[in-house]
């Protein structure tokens, strides 16, 4: 099974917006190789516009000059990546990632580059070009290189959209790649469904196992049936940073949510903005959270079984990141609880509870949600078919019959109850 448990690894985005280069990336995958493979992270994610050379920062430069061959499939920028010279693609950068015992990602943006479509260029292996294929009212509002596709028949020509896509992924898998991150449609039903099923099955006839991932949220609750029938991810949100407030707000999103998440499909509460990131603005730049919301950060995601992708510079992380990464007892609720779901919430606190499937165990998260130090307890009641044995995974404190955590504003607890 394709993401048969949530997947984990770190994504170029929060670092270095459109311009991360091969450098870099080969940094990072030695960094995961060494430290944090034996937890389990192991994807390397490339983010959006590896396709422009002049890249460098979080924002686009409207109607640049994309690189791409004579298909109309975007390619590496070769002073970027260097390694893809030649029309070898991603292939020697995948090779690599793949020798560290990792798994190699890409992003794209949905539709085809216009510059493919002012150009007329054929399809390959089709009688369609990308003209034909291509909606030229259907563009990213935040992003204007491509233009959506159009995903019905066309009487003698076939589906101009499952050509294109087919074209795509065929590539990519020939490059080796392992997980594709398609933005600008997860939150944009009704107009992309059909659009959705076209890059699914386009994916899953590549001849390669690809995690599909698709972005940006919010996608809506009501497609959720669709959402697990046609990807292995899908954001909830837009784009989450470093701030208190769109915390604090996950969690109305992950209760809605929580009941979706299954070997397969993971409702993505998008990556973890911990040490290093905004690299491209400042060297200097380090997260906004204070060690009490990273904590909250990363025992939520566990909770409710979001993919983990960590968006900070691997090689500058700080001990205390280290830990909060390589908590094997916290990772491990990802694999081995279903059903997680809120115990309760009031304005100060909220508790979760996941079962562990084969043993019987729980795991409870605390939560204090208040700008003060809090003490926060689970009465004995919650306890009475256990043993009464419990200890927090966080700090190691063990306690009996009755759980309680005196946390730090925004900070949380997870104990895990025999």
């Amino acid at each position: 099974m394709i993401a048969q448990y949530p997947p984990m690894g770190w994504n170029s985005w929060d670092c270095y917006g459109a311009a991360v280069d091969e450098k870099t990336v080969r940094q990072n995958a030695d960094y995961m190789a060494k430290y944090l493979k034996p937890f389990g992270w192991e994807y390397i994610v490339v983010d959006i516009q590896w396709y422009q050379p002049t890249a460098n920062s979080h924002e686009y430069v409207p109607f640049a000059d994309l690189c791409m061959d004579e298909y109309g499939r975007l390619q590496p920028a070769v002073n970027r990546f260097p390694s893809s010279e030649g029309g070898k693609g991603f292939k020697p950068l995948a090779d690599y990632i793949h020798s560290l015992g990792l798994k190699f990602g890409i992003h794209i943006m949905r539709g085809l580059p216009r510059m493919a479509a002012h150009r007329h260029l054929p399809i390959k292996d089709s009688s369609i070009r990308c003209d034909e294929a291509a909606l030229g009212n259907s563009i990213c509002m935040w992003n204007p290189d491509m233009y959506g596709l159009k995903c019905e028949e066309i009487a003698g020509k076939g589906n101009p959209g499952e050509a294109y896509y087919r074209s795509i992924f065929t590539m990519y898998a020939q490059w080796g790649v392992d997980f594709v991150k398609c933005d600008d449609i997860a939150r944009e039903y009704p107009r992309c469904e059909k659009e959705i099923e076209t890059i699914s099955e386009a994916c899953r006839h590549s001849g390669r196992d690809m995690v599909l991932s698709l972005s940006p949220g919010p996608a809506p609750l009501e497609k959720a049936e669709h959402l697990k029938t046609y990807a292995n991810m899908w954001r909830i949100t837009d784009d989450f940073w470093d701030e208190w407030q769109p915390l604090l707000n996950m969690f109305e999103r992950a209760e809605k949510w929580c009941i979706h998440a299954g070997p397969g499909h993971w409702p993505d509460a998008d990556m973890l903005p911990i040490g290093a990131i905004r690299q491209c603005n400042d060297p200097s730049n380090w997260t906004h959270f204070t060690s009490a919301e990273l904590t909250t950060m990363m025992s939520l995601w566990c909770l409710m079984r979001s993919p983990l992708m960590i968006g900070g510079e691997l090689t500058k992380m700080d001990e205390e990141s280290l830990k909060l990464l390589t908590n094997q007892e916290v990772l491990q609720i990802e694999r081995r609880t279903g059903c997680a779901h809120p115990l309760y919430r009031d304005q100060d606190s909220c508790a979760w509870i996941a079962p562990e499937l084969d043993t019987g165990s729980v795991y409870i998260g605390l939560f204090n949600l208040t700008n003060e130090e809090k003490l926060i307890t689970l009465p004995g009641p919650y306890l009475q078919h256990s043993t009464g044995k419990a200890r927090e995974l966080w700090t190691g404190a063990t306690a009996r019959y009755d759980i309680a955590s005196l946390l730090p504003p925004h900070g949380a607890a997870i104990w895990k109850i025999d």
